[in-house]
């Protein structure tokens, strides 16, 4: 391991001393290539779409947060067939990248010397809606080679959506997504859309949230939704579920778990939030 670091940090040193021009002006970024054969995303969500529009043999890496039960957006088990790697650019630059695609969160550093030394990059963002999120597929699968695979995604997304609309009901029934710490999403984000469609109101304006906003306790059941989606891990769920005050608190409120994955990414992870949401609201009823 020692001497693949070694490897990494001269080969970046060396690409990052003949990537500039004498004056240290940075070369010009090279373009994606029409289908490029070494891969490496470094984003969890990214990986998700990856993983649906791209062929397996082009596929160098994945993010290692995909190899964590606690964090992956795929299933473990498809995941753990591809190399995983972090963000340092001396891994990255290791495995020889002709396309690298990274999140917002990605080391600006590392996104730096990425693009310093003209290495092919393809930046995404944290889609706030469905729409947003059916633009992210078509881009990575057209940067990848595979239009068409991102048409199919977001046909099989698009039909999500209808599912989702025609299992909606009439009024739709306060909720609430409540993650860890009490983190909620607020209006204006994906998970908001994703309640919506099911037939759900998201009760997080009813708290003065923000977009993404803390609520604790104690407001929350003293005004409580008509249900709760509870995505946190499983021992920090069972440990809030299992608290008193909450259990007592489910006689005013349906409470359901709500994994964390599907919280925080867009993509196929959509279909499988909106089908959660929809099981819930037909559990529900009629308000």
């Amino acid at each position: 391991m020692m001497v693949k670091r070694l490897a990494g940090s001269l080969l970046l040193a060396a690409w990052l001393l003949t990537g500039c021009s004498k004056s240290g002006v940075p070369a010009a970024p090279i373009s994606i290539p029409e289908r490029p054969q070494r891969i490496v995303s470094i984003n969890p969500c990214v990986d998700a779409i990856l993983l649906q529009v791209a062929d397996p043999a082009q596929i160098a890496a994945i993010s290692h947060y995909s190899h964590d039960p606690r964090a992956t957006s795929v299933p473990l088990t498809e995941a753990l067939r591809y190399r995983a790697i972090g963000d340092s650019a001396e891994e990255i630059l290791a495995l020889r990248p002709d396309l690298v695609i990274a999140g917002p969160h990605a080391a600006p550093s590392t996104l730096y010397a990425l693009e310093r030394l003209g290495i092919p990059l393809l930046k995404t963002s944290v889609p706030d809606s469905v729409a947003n999120s059916e633009a992210q597929i078509a881009a990575i699968a057209a940067g990848v080679g595979h239009k068409q695979r991102g048409e199919a995604l977001i046909t099989r997304l698009d039909a999500a959506v209808a599912r989702a609309r025609a299992n909606a009901g009439g009024a739709h029934v306060s909720a609430l997504i409540w993650n860890g710490g009490g983190l909620v999403p607020g209006k204006d984000t994906l998970a908001d859309e994703m309640l919506s469609l099911a037939g759900f109101r998201n009760a997080s304006a009813d708290y003065g949230l923000e977009k993404w906003d803390i609520l604790p306790l104690e407001p929350l059941l003293v005004h409580p939704p008509a249900i709760l989606f509870a995505a946190n891990g499983r021992a920090e769920r069972d440990r809030v579920l299992s608290h008193p005050v909450l259990r007592r608190a489910a006689k005013d409120m349906m409470i359901t778990e709500f994994a964390p994955r599907l919280l925080f990414c867009g993509g196929p992870t959509i279909i499988d939030a909106l089908a959660t949401l929809s099981a819930a609201r037909k559990n529900l009823g009629s308000p």
